[in-house]
């Protein structure tokens, strides 16, 4: 199993002394973690991509392409592509120059988004999302096989013999992962391409997420022989500390003035773009869960032995082929970050990886 390092971007205070990085200092902050994780032995970070809130990511591409620069063998992913309300043909485009700049390494999770308002903003119908977000899928795909392509779109304008620049330098392209698990159509989609499942970063504990992978292997093999095997990743909320009560003490402010503001502020300005059955499945809240009911679930925390165990479990549970974990969160600050990603690569790393 790949082990990785998501990063999605929050832009809060730190809990302790209210002090606040500014918008520059949070995104430079966030290419030295990139940095300091491909020298500690990560495979891989995963940016996520949001607009117009306190997520300040706003530009994935552009983040990878500095981190690019620093490293050499590191991947460079999304968590997610908000390929619903992007250009398709422009995330082609973005995403391939990712590529040859870093000489390979580029991925995308292709994902629909969890905030309604997000379709909003961009001036698209939140109630189109599905058909939109499966439209630009297959564009993204078109657009990086065999040139010239055409396609005859519903929610754009068609194309006719586009050829787009620059080619990826990953053939046949760069791996593209389908973001889903709360929603049987998203995982049907990714068996029905042929391609990689990610599964949210939410409040669900991973047994939540169990029959939809099941469903996602069981439908990718009954579509035959000739296809890769099917691949599944999730991630993790993780602290790790010298010992479990250390960490539980040390990460709990962060970790829930993170998950407070998802609950109480992001989600009611973004509307969450789920249908009720998929909130259930995702473990959407209607209340701030406690910090014990998270480490009990969806939050990992505690020393090196504790947190291995945790992600070597979620890893048999699920089937994992990647698991990437998020550490930066909730304003906790670099001396706190570093020690936890040190120790996790040191004592973590190795152990769920062999």
């Amino acid at each position: 199993m790949r082990e990785g390092l998501l990063i999605l971007g929050d832009h809060l205070p730190n809990p302790h002394t209210a002090a606040k990085t500014t918008s520059a200092e949070r995104h430079r902050q966030i290419v030295e973690t990139a940095v300091r994780a491909e020298a500690l032995g990560f495979d891989s970070v995963w940016l996520g991509e949001h607009h117009l809130c306190d997520y300040v990511v706003s530009s994935p591409p552009v983040v990878l392409a500095a981190i690019a620069e620093r490293t050499e063998r590191l991947r460079l992913g999304t968590g997610v592509t908000l390929l619903g309300s992007l250009d398709p043909v422009r995330v082609a485009e973005d995403y391939a120059t990712l590529d040859g700049l870093s000489n390979g390494r580029a991925e995308i999770i292709a994902g629909r988004g969890v905030l309604r308002r997000t379709y909003a903003d961009f001036g698209h119908d939140p109630d189109q999302s599905r058909e939109l977000y499966e439209e630009n899928v297959a564009i993204l795909l078109a657009a990086w096989g065999e040139p010239p392509f055409s396609y005859e779109a519903k929610h754009r304008a068609s194309l006719r013999d586009v050829t787009v620049q620059p080619r990826p330098q990953q053939t046949p392209h760069p791996p593209v992962w389908i973001g889903g698990g709360s929603s049987v159509a998203s995982v049907d989609l990714a068996a029905r391409l042929g391609l990689p499942l990610m599964l949210p970063s939410v409040l669900a504990p991973p047994a939540a997420f169990a029959p939809y992978v099941e469903r996602y292997r069981e439908s990718f093999v009954a579509r035959g022989a000739g296809r890769e095997r099917p691949v599944v990743g999730a991630c993790s909320h993780v602290h790790v500390a010298a010992d479990s009560q250390t960490a539980r003490a040390r990460w709990r402010p962060y970790h829930m003035q993170y998950i407070r503001w998802v609950t109480t502020v992001l989600i009611p300005w973004g509307g969450v773009n789920l249908s009720p059955r998929e909130e259930r499945a995702a473990g959407m809240p209607a209340t701030v869960p406690e910090f014990e009911v998270l480490l009990r679930g969806p939050s990992i925390c505690g020393s090196a032995a504790e947190v291995a165990d945790r992600i070597a479990a979620v890893r048999s549970e699920l089937g994992l082929d990647l698991h990437i974990a998020m550490f930066d969160h909730g304003g906790i600050p670099d001396a706190e970050l570093a020690d936890a990603l040190e120790r996790f690569a040191a004592d973590v790393i190795p152990v769920v990886t062999r």
